[in-house]
């Protein structure tokens, strides 16, 4: 009889699937049809499976997705939750910038959560309200603490039926987070590098958890680069809520907002109404971009 689960991780090149009745959960392999035709599962996959012995099974079937994050490869989530922080480690906006263009890219919600916000004195309250006067204006921003548990309902009622993903930089507290919100996950906690000021990975592979409240997570591998190198230059600009909400204000409709006379853009930056930095990470991108596009360009002529 065919089951219906859903793919929370992988164990020797096989799929670990949770029965959502029975919530138990056994290694599965692809039926051999996938194979022959180059299908492969990901976490986040429901799938039908049948037994073929008490802890193992075989995948019969993988429904279509509604939605999928590419980097890492997760399927079917509902929310992609940002964890950054001001101190320890402090999180360039261009990170931040590109992780929300990353999510822009896949249609998917995103909530970006200040994490250590204890370690902000009276003196450093303003970059909160710098963050939430420029973000919170798209975004939902939940500031938290493990340490003193502020903002942790709130993440809990947000985490609470639903699959998330949750990523940041190494050491910005995703698995603290993920403990406080969730004791019984028990997560390694790394601690932060004095020397390099940055965090040590502690997970190493993308897997889903289970709330006892209900809902999945998807605990990400810290990241420090991003990889845009997959964006669509001409695309690029859609990416930012501040600029789609200007669109067709410009002279021209082709408008890159880089240097073409009449771009509207450009004039609200000039005129604060777009944060400067914001503008600036979207020409750092975008020539990142179009610098990768021309060494594979380079690449292929050589080839050809």
């Amino acid at each position: 009889m065919r089951r219906k689960g859903i793919v929370v991780g992988f164990h020797s090149a096989m799929a670990v699937v949770e029965d959502m009745e029975s919530g138990e959960r056994l290694l599965c392999k692809l039926r051999g049809k996938f194979k022959k035709q180059g299908i492969k599962v990901i976490v986040g996959d429901y799938v039908e499976y049948t037994k073929d012995t008490l802890e193992s099974g075989v995948i019969e079937n993988i429904f279509n997705r509604k939605s999928f994050l590419p980097k890492p490869k997760i399927a079917n989530i509902d929310q992609v939750v940002l964890v950054t922080t001001l101190k320890e480690p402090e999180v360039p906006f261009i990170v931040l910038d590109k992780f929300l263009v990353l999510v822009e890219s896949a249609s998917l919600n995103v909530v970006i959560v200040i994490n250590k916000i204890d370690l902000i004195s009276n003196d450093e309250v303003e970059k909160i309200k710098f963050i939430e006067g420029i973000y919170g204006k798209y975004y939902r921003l939940i500031k938290t603490s493990a340490k003193t548990r502020e903002g942790i309902e709130e993440l809990k009622k947000m985490f609470e039926g639903k699959v998330s993903a949750m990523a940041g930089m190494s050491g910005v507290g995703k698995s603290s987070l993920l403990n406080a919100v969730n004791p019984g996950l028990k997560l390694k906690v790394g601690d932060i590098s004095e020397k390099l000021r940055r965090g040590k990975h502690t997970t190493t592979t993308t897997s889903l958890l289970k709330f006892d409240f209900g809902g999945y997570v998807a605990d990400t591998p810290g990241f420090a680069n991003l990889d845009i190198s997959e964006i669509n230059p001409k695309e690029l600009k859609e990416l930012f809520p501040e600029f789609r909400e200007y669109r067709g204000m410009c002279a021209f409709s082709d408008c890159s907002h880089v240097s073409e006379p009449g771009c509207y853009i450009r004039k609200l930056v000039s005129k604060g109404k777009i944060p400067p930095h914001r503008y600036e990470n979207y020409l750092k991108m975008l020539k990142e971009i179009e610098k990768t596009l021309q060494v594979k360009e380079k690449i292929m002529r050589k080839k050809s």
